[in-house]
């Protein structure tokens, strides 16, 4: 488990775990908005998926105390860099906090790994509300893209 302490506005306990037997089912079935669906999969299912049949991939199932709400992803990049992807909060949990904590939490744990290599992610430009979060989580866009999206690192120290 991945714990930073952090809390909703609810003040539920998000954690990130990893998908096992006893919840990659919940984790599958996590779903946007009908909007998100330009950016992001219409079921966590698809990054599962990718997840398993990549070496670069990890998935993990975002929690708000025992409930999974999420979906989050982690890579590390042929230059050590540490990457977030495939972030999918539930349409019945957004607006809440939780994917700012599962952002926060997952930053900070690949952060302090070997060295502390930089974290990245990628959002397309149009997105504007992965934008405002990633911005205000301390994320700067580098000028690099990634296929369409704008590539952003978090600022040491953030």
């Amino acid at each position: 488990m991945i714990d930073a302490e952090l809390r909703d506005r609810a003040g539920r306990h998000v954690t990130l775990r990893p998908v096992d037997d006893g919840n990659w089912r919940a984790v599958a079935d996590v779903a946007p908005r009908d909007d998100q669906r330009v950016w992001v999969a219409a079921l966590a299912a698809r990054y599962l998926l990718l997840s398993m049949r990549s070496d670069v991939w990890t998935s993990l199932a975002v929690y708000a105390d025992e409930a999974v709400v999420g979906h989050v992803m982690w890579g590390v990049d042929d230059d050590g860099s540490r990457w977030i992807g495939g972030m999918v909060i539930d349409a019945a949990e957004q607006d809440r906090g939780v994917g700012r904590a599962a952002v926060r939490t997952l930053a900070e744990w690949l952060g302090g790994q070997d060295g502390g290599c930089p974290v990245r992610l990628s959002y397309h430009p149009a997105n504007v509300s992965a934008a405002r979060l990633y911005t205000s989580i301390g994320f700067v866009p580098t000028g690099a893209r990634e296929d369409d999206e704008l590539v952003a690192e978090l600022r040491t120290g953030s």
